[in-house]
């Protein structure tokens, strides 16, 4: 039977390996030599959410995906996740199909719902072996991480409270522009961006490798904003914020938002590797991101457009 699995690693971009399948970009987990989380050389990234706003799933999003944001990276054997979306769901099956414990760090890169409301459904919270430290450096000194996840999860907003959780639960705020060291060897790097409320720009650091996360900011026009090209400096993959393209752009200003174009200029001026487009509009069906990864393809060879599934080994 034909699987439509293409075995052999594609090379795109500088150099980041992926596999295909009926030529969308993916790695499934099995497919290759054991699962796809242990496989990776050092750093592997796994996007479960690739959606902004809401999520919209259905048969016009079922090839790129409706679930909002939630990316998985692999450093060595550590787990970090960024962002809670409802991606994180099937990211919790995933990780509670494989078995525990579960040690891990979940980074936000702001707290609006879309970014947020996959934390009720986390399987690995309700495991009293886990261990889980929430991070998040756009609330002080106004609130805190702690805070806001538990005004989410109560009434009448949510029928559980977050105290239902089994797993051991940390909280760490702290003020975008700091770098964090959450274990030996992974450097966190990051900045605030332009959002309504806030947001927080990361820059991934470990081995050799870098890996860009920065999503929900609004550029300005005619003006490379400094703060991500300092995180994206020669990253081997930056993750941007293309909600919009750039035709759209002027009837959104203010939402906190950018587009593809953006995120094209900003690669080619910091020399990036590979640059992922994320954080989809829900409007933009199959149909139109098809014509985003064309355009996005012949502006900067090597583009990816997020896919949910899409696996990247820098």
């Amino acid at each position: 039977m034909n699987t439509g699995w293409t075995r052999e690693k594609t090379r795109i971009g500088a150099g980041c390996g992926v596999l295909t399948r009926f030529g969308v970009i993916v790695q499934a987990r099995g497919e290759l030599d054991g699962a796809w989380l242990l496989v990776h050389p050092q750093v592997a990234v796994r996007f479960w959410g690739v959606r902004g706003s809401i999520a919209c799933p259905g048969p016009e999003t079922v090839r790129y995906g409706g679930n909002t944001s939630c990316v998985e990276i692999r450093c060595g054997e550590r787990l970090l996740i960024f962002d809670g979306g409802s991606g994180l769901r099937p990211l919790g099956r995933e990780l509670h199909n494989n078995g525990g414990p579960f040690d891990l760090d979940l980074f936000y890169s702001h707290t609006h719902l879309d970014h947020i409301l996959g934390l009720p459904f986390f399987d690995p919270a309700y495991n009293e072996s886990s261990h889980i430290r929430f991070w998040a450096g756009h609330l002080k000194p106004d609130s805190t991480i702690e805070a806001v996840l538990g005004k989410m999860m109560s009434a009448p907003l949510f029928p559980i409270p977050i105290d239902i959780f089994a797993a051991k639960l940390e909280f760490h705020d702290f003020i975008a522009g700091e770098t964090l060291q959450p274990h030996p060897g992974i450097t966190l790097r990051t900045a605030p961006l332009d959002h309504p409320n806030g947001a927080t720009g990361y820059r991934l650091e470990y081995g050799d490798k870098a890996v860009a996360y920065i999503t929900d900011t609004e550029h300005e026009l005619g003006v490379l904003d400094p703060n991500i090209l300092s995180l994206v400096h020669h990253a081997d993959v930056m993750i941007y914020d293309s909600t919009y393209t750039d035709e759209e752009f002027l009837a959104h200003r203010e939402w906190g938002h950018s587009t593809w174009q953006e995120g094209v200029r900003l690669a080619n001026a910091a020399q990036v590797g590979t640059l992922v487009l994320f954080h989809h509009d829900p409007s933009h069906d199959d149909t139109f991101m098809d014509k985003v990864a064309a355009d996005a393809a012949r502006a900067r060879p090597g583009t990816i457009v997020a896919t949910e599934g899409l696996v990247l080994e820098p």
